[in-house]
């Protein structure tokens, strides 16, 4: 052990970090000396050789990635066909659909990863690390992801239906993995989060097959009621659409400062409920002043006296 520790303490110096300037020059002759001596032709070789190996790579990561596109198509053409086959719900088909394409395609991108010779266990590291942070970052994301995956299993509203939330109606064109896809009456794409739909009240008019239409009529005080609900009455008979059971009712519902309200209710299939508000309220306009309505407006008078 002594022996040991006295070489251990006798042993030579390392190299200094600065060399003198004959040293010095002595490598640097050596470095121009070999390169004097440089096999170009063995160089070129090699290059060639390895540029040759990285295109070859190249064309089969390529090769590999349009192939697996088509797979992956194909997958999810299937996937919809036995969804289809089986009758699943089609908010839960685009759903699935979105998702499983996802999870593909990320696969996918690593068997090219890896076959241009990138380290995919370390690449998988990294993106673990930065998934992390990107999901700590973009918890609201997430948030949304977990809201779509609710509105599936609680089922609020499906594709086709006609919705109110948020401050938007429309009818539900499609579920995405973040996002619930509305178009507008008036053609209008909405973009509404799954997490801030999913936590909302949602009006759902689609849910029942039938819809009670509602109406405010105002006439003024002294009409004969009695006719003018009988007038509305056999205009709603004459109208197909309009349901026989529950039958449509007229009632005094308020009596105003200047009118007599009357609220009218029908029952109609969920399809034609705006069709028929909108062509009744214009058949009262012009039909009920026939039958003894006067539609009042608020008024003023003003009395001037004179002394």
């Amino acid at each position: 052990m002594n022996f040991n520790w006295l070489s251990f303490l006798i042993e030579e110096p390392a190299a200094p970090v600065i060399l003198p300037d004959s040293v010095q020059k002595a490598k640097f002759a050596e470095t121009v000396d070999k390169l004097m001596h440089l096999d170009v032709e063995q160089v070129l070789s090699n290059l060639v050789s390895q540029t040759m190996w990285i295109l070859v790579k190249l064309l089969i990561a390529l090769a590999i990635y349009f192939v697996g596109r088509w797979i992956v198509r194909r997958i999810v053409r299937l996937l919809d066909l036995a969804f289809e086959k089986r009758n699943v719900d089609i908010s839960l088909r685009s759903f699935a659909r979105n998702t499983v394409q996802a999870v593909f395609v990320i696969i996918l991108l690593m068997i090219v990863v890896q076959t241009l010779g990138v380290n995919v266990t370390s690449l998988i590291a990294i993106f673990s690390a930065a998934t992390l942070a990107i999901g700590m970052a973009l918890s609201g994301t997430a948030q949304n992801f977990a809201g779509g995956v609710m509105i599936l299993l609680m089922k609020p509203y499906r594709v086709g239906d006609f919705i109110s939330a948020q401050g938007q109606s429309g009818t539900v064109r499609e579920i995405k993995l973040f996002s619930t896809v509305i178009t507008t009456g008036d053609n209008r794409t909405i973009y509404i989060p799954n997490n801030m739909i999913a936590t909302a009240i949602v009006d759902n008019y689609s849910t029942a097959d039938l819809r009670r239409v509602d109406w405010s009529v105002g006439v003024s005080y002294g009409d004969d009621i009695e006719g003018i609900r009988a007038a509305i009455l056999a205009q709603l008979a004459a109208d197909g659409r309009v349901l026989k059971d529950p039958a449509a009712v007229v009632w005094i519902s308020a009596l105003a400062d200047s009118a007599v309200t009357l609220t009218v209710r029908a029952w109609v299939k969920n399809a034609d409920y705006w069709d028929v508000f909108f062509e009744h309220n214009e058949k009262f306009y012009k039909q009920l002043p026939d039958k003894g309505a006067h539609f009042p407006f608020p008024q003023m008078d003003v009395h001037v006296k004179h002394e």
